[in-house]
Parts: structure tokens; C-alpha cells; sequence
């Protein structure tokens, strides 16, 4: 069984069901094309302009219609098709109809810039790249200088001249399934690693890969057709597709929001009727901030249907679980750990029974084994801090052409997260910090998570980042890079007396203000705070020296 059969299963179960709805709160659908546009839509909404939905039937067609399109280019089984599109109904469409084709999708972050769109088409070895009109600028730039990609299919109004009209093509194609066979053990799918070392590496998985993950998912949050996934992250990454997956497996209605604003989210949890609810951290302080300022009233929405909340892509702060549960005291909650590397999400989770254990990643999750170890690959003693290591029909392939870093995180099965971890009496894993995070001041490792936790439980702290700044003396010291909550006052003495709860050598010896900046996933970059506030304290600590 691969994953497609799942759509075609709920094609035939639940044809004229929803699977996807569209909202784009803020109307701004540019010069995109809807399919609405050649009639490929039975149920559009005419009353509400940005709401759009998708019958699992017209799912399937539409994923049927682009993998004939893509046959009928030549493309043999193993070609990759890139898909650099916003969220949107076109996009799950489009990359199952890449696997329907036998090819292998290429998702990519909606952020790159033309430079890491041209590194990325060339190191995944593109031959065909699906865009949307958000992209034009950026690919304007780059168009000729991309000699393996055979075929541009735009998806959007006002096509350029490099590019064909890719739904217009689709639709004088055969909406049938196409006649390719797939294995569990064919190449699916390349994602792209976050990059923070540099230019993405390519992650290749295969067919089993996404059934684990669809598997995996279910059975952790345990999704029926009656529930109502809310999906607000970027589809290109693997932890908003693999949670999606649950609602795939049980032929339930995802809606995808186009739009991180509080009043959004709880206006599309009113009206789509949403059950289920994956916040990052960012936007789950967001909203715990609108209700304590009072922009945002709960008893202008209607939430009691709404049964799980859960968190992932980073470390989640306990303070912030605990304040989401005084407003939502009838929530499940879980956090879910996981790394594009292991298929998304799902290696590692707390479970909604272990709500007790918040501030736990969790145990491993179903179909994973995971192990904390040291520098040799033993296992470390209880409560000690090591490698985490996870292994499961999950894990990746390789990364494509680099023979070299595979071979670094890859060892008799286990893949090597390089996130530092410890295991308590019960079995739950907590994590430490990244290992390339780790701060070394006078011979002591500091784990930044560790101080940024307590940080975040100072009442005028949004968030808190901790890297570590040269030093001549200790080698590296800890500074503390503060985002304030909105309308707040807070000094660098009222910081420095609040952290002296803390031991002497984990206390922060810089203190900075400043907005964090984050990737599209929520995760805090901290290379590039490195990179604005250690390149100076570097040269001054190398003239110290």
C-alpha cells in the first residue's frame, strides 16, 4: 500500500464530501488562479469570496488530471517535480498528482530567495518546477539559468513567457488514474533541511516513509471523519503535511487559513467547526496576549467543539502550557517531536494522557524506538544528558548527493538528531538543547533552552533566545536576546534581578532587547542573531586574546 491509495479510497467512500477548505481572511488572491476559473468546482461558496473547498472526488481528479499532464510530457517514473506555491487548494493536489505520476515531489520553502531557489532546483536534480504568481520576481531572475528544468507550469493569472498556463493545461487532461504502479519502497519525496549550517541539504524519503508518518499520525491523535483539522503552516514542510495525513487516513475535512492573526484562527474554529488545532508557539502566545489585553473576547466565538491543541517544531515552554490551560481547561494537549530527516513529526510525543509530563517531548512515538547516547553510541545513565537517536520506518533515505553528511547521521539504522537530551525515571524524554547550541563558559555547558525556559516565566517576556557571544576570558559567555511583550516596559536591572534565582554561571552576562526573528515553521533563527551580534564581540575578543 502506498499513500495515495488512501485518496482514492476516500474518493470513492466519501466522493462528494469535503476534504480541503481555503480561507484567505485578508481577500488578497492577487492574480491567482482558482479552480473555480474552468469550472472544476462543484460546491464554490459564491457568498464568501475568500473561501474555497474541494471535494475528495475533485481531490482525486485533480491529482489524476496533473499526474496525466506530467506523463504526458515524458516524465519517467523517478523524475522530480518541484512545488514552490503558497498555501493553498491547488497545493496537495499537485503533489499527490506527482506521486500518482511516479514522480518524486519537491516541495520548497516559500521564502527562499532566488539563490537558494536556483541551489535547491539543481541539487534535487528538477526537471519540472510548479509555481504560484508569489514567486515571479524571484524566478524572473533565475529562468534561464536553470538548464535541467524542462517544464515551468505556473499557477496563476498573467503567465510568463518561460512559464505555461499549468491549470489550463490540466484541464484537457484525463482526470482517470493514471497507469503506474508504485512500490513502498519507491522514492516519494525531497525536503529540504532548515539550512541553519549554511544551504539546505536535500532529504530523500520513500513511499513507506509517508505511509509511517500517515500511520503514525492517526494513531496519535486519533482523527475520525468527524474531525476538523485546522492547518495553518507551510504544506512545503514536513510537520504541516504529516499532521495533515491524519485527516487523509480518516477522510476527514482540513481546512487550510491563510493568515495567523488571532481573530482568524478563532473565527475559522467557529465557522469550518474545527476539532483539531496545530499552533506554533509563536501564534499560541499571540493568542493568550489578545485574551489577557482584551482584544479578543472568547465568548465572541464558538469554540466547544474544539478537543485538541498541540504544538511542535521547537521546544515548548511548560509556562506556556500551562497559561493555555486556565483559558482552555477542556483541551487535549500534545507536542510532537520530530525532524524533516524522520519523515516530520511523530519519532517522539507526550500523548494527550500525559499532560502531567508537560515540558517532556515525550516517549517515542508509534513505530519509532529512540535512545539518549554518548559520543561512542552507548547508552548514557539515566537522567544523564546525550544525543537523542531515533530509528523506524520513518527515518530518510539519505541526503541526496552527500554521501558525506549521511554517513554523519546515519549509523546501523539510527539517525542522529543533534539535539541533546535526557530520560527521566518514567521514560519520558525531555530535550536539553541543540548540540551545536550548547554553550561552553569557563569549562561549563550551558543549555540555552534551559535558561530560556525560565526566562519566558517573567510575566513581561514574549520570548527569550540565549546564544552564546565570544568571550577572551571564558571562551563564550551567555547573552540573552528579549522580545517584550507588546505595550511593556522592561529594563536589563529588572532582568538581571529576576535571574538571580538562577545559579551564578547560568545567569545571562549580556542582555539585549530586540524582536526574534523566525522561520515560516516558528522556530527562533538563531544563526542569524549570531550572525548580527558575534561577528564584533569575535574580532574584540580575538584583539583581547
Amino acid at each position: 500500500m502506498v499513500i495515495t491509495d488512501f485518496l482514492e479510497r476516500n474518493a470513492r467512500l466519501y466522493g462528494s464530501d469535503t476534504s480541503l477548505v481555503e480561507i484567505n481572511p485578508s481577500e488578497e488572491r492577487d492574480n491567482a488562479v482558482t479552480w473555480r476559473d474552468f469550472s472544476l468546482i462543484e460546491n464554490a461558496r459564491p457568498d464568501a469570496p475568500y473561501r474555497r473547498e474541494l471535494s475528495w472526488r475533485d481531490f482525486d481528479r485533480r491529482a489524476n488530471r496533473f499526474a496525466n499532464l506530467l506523463l504526458s510530457r515524458g516524465l519517467q517514473k523517478g523524475a522530480k517535480v518541484a512545488i514552490l506555491m503558497m498555501n493553498c487548494l491547488e497545493w496537495l493536489p499537485v503533489y499527490f498528482g506527482i506521486l500518482k505520476a511516479g514522480g518524486i515531489a519537491v516541495p520548497m520553502n516559500f521564502r527562499y530567495s532566488s539563490d537558494e531557489i536556483q541551489y535547491c532546483l539543481d541539487l534535487a536534480d528538477a526537471e519540472v518546477l510548479v509555481f504560484g504568481p508569489e514567486f515571479v520576481t524571484r524566478l524572473d531572475a533565475i529562468a534561464g539559468q536553470l538548464p535541467k528544468i524542462k517544464f515551468f507550469f505556473y499557477v496563476g493569472r498573467d503567465v510568463p513567457a518561460y512559464a505555461e498556463d499549468g491549470l489550463r493545461m490540466m484541464s484537457f487532461c484525463s482526470s482517470s488514474a493514471p497507469p503506474v504502479a508504485l512500490r513502498e519502497e519507491d522514492h516519494a519525496a525531497i525536503y529540504f533541511s532548515s539550512g541553519t549550517t549554511g544551504f539546505p541539504k536535500a532529504i530523500l524519503h520513500n513511499h513507506r516513509a509517508l505511509l509511517h508518518s500517515c500511520l503514525t499520525e492517526q494513531s496519535h491523535h486519533g482523527q475520525t471523519r468527524s474531525d476538523v483539522f485546522l492547518c495553518i503552516p507551510p504544506l512545503y514542510h514536513t510537520g504541516a503535511k504529516m499532521h495533515w495525513f491524519g485527516s487523509l487516513l480518516s477522510g476527514g475535512k482540513a481546512v487550510l487559513l491563510r493568515g495567523v492573526k488571532p481573530e482568524w484562527i478563532l473565527r475559522a474554529v467557529t465557522e469550518e467547526k474545527c476539532t483539531i488545532v496545530w499552533l506554533l508557539v509563536p501564534w499560541c502566545q499571540d493568542l493568550l496576549d489578545a485574551m489577557d489585553s482584551g482584544r479578543v473576547r472568547l465568548d465572541d466565538y464558538f469554540l466547544d467543539q474544539w478537543r485538541l491543541m498541540h504544538i511542535g517544531a521547537q521546544p515548548v515552554p511548560p509556562s506556556l502550557i500551562h497559561r493555555w490551560k486556565k483559558r482552555f481547561p477542556h483541551h487535549q494537549y500534545d507536542t510532537n517531536y520530530g525532524l524533516s530527516e524522520s519523515i516530520g513529526p511523530g519519532c517522539v510525543h507526550l500523548g494527550v494522557e500525559n499532560i502531567h509530563k508537560v515540558g517532556a517531548i515525550g516517549k517515542p512515538g508509534f513505530g519509532w524506538e529512540a535512545r539518549v547516547v554518548d559520543e561512542q553510541g552507548r547508552d548514557v545513565p539515566q537522567g544523564a544528558v546525550g544525543e537523542l537517536i531515533v530509528r523506524g520506518d520513518g527515518v530518510m533515505l539519505c541526503y541526496y548527493h552527500n554521501p558525506e553528511a549521511t554517513a554523519e547521521v546515519l549509523r546501523d539504522g539510527w539517525l542522529y538528531t543533534g539535539d541533546m537530551a535526557r530520560m527521566d525515571e518514567d521514560g519520558f524524554l525531555y530535550l536539553v538543547d541543540r548540540k551545536k547550541d550548547v554553550i561552553i563558559s569557563g569549562g561549563e555547558n550551558l543549555y540555552p533552552v534551559q535558561i530560556e525556559d525560565f526566562l519566558r516565566r517573567h510575566e513581561k517576556i514574549k520570548d527569550a533566545a540565549v546564544i552564546g557571544l565570544p568571550d577572551a576570558r571564558l571562551g563564550e559567555i551567555a547573552a540573552a536576546i528579549i522580545e517584550r511583550k507588546e505595550g511593556v516596559d522592561c529594563t536589563e536591572e529588572e532582568i538581571n534581578a529576576f535571574c538571580k534565582e538562577l545559579p551564578r554561571y547560568k545567569r545571562p552576562r549580556r542582555i539585549i532587547f530586540d524582536r526574534l526573528p523566525r522561520n515560516p515553521t516558528g522556530k527562533i533563527e538563531k544563526p542569524a542573531l549570531r550572525e548580527k551580534y558575534c561577528k564584533g564581540r569575535l574580532v574584540e575578543a580575538q584583539i583581547t586574546g
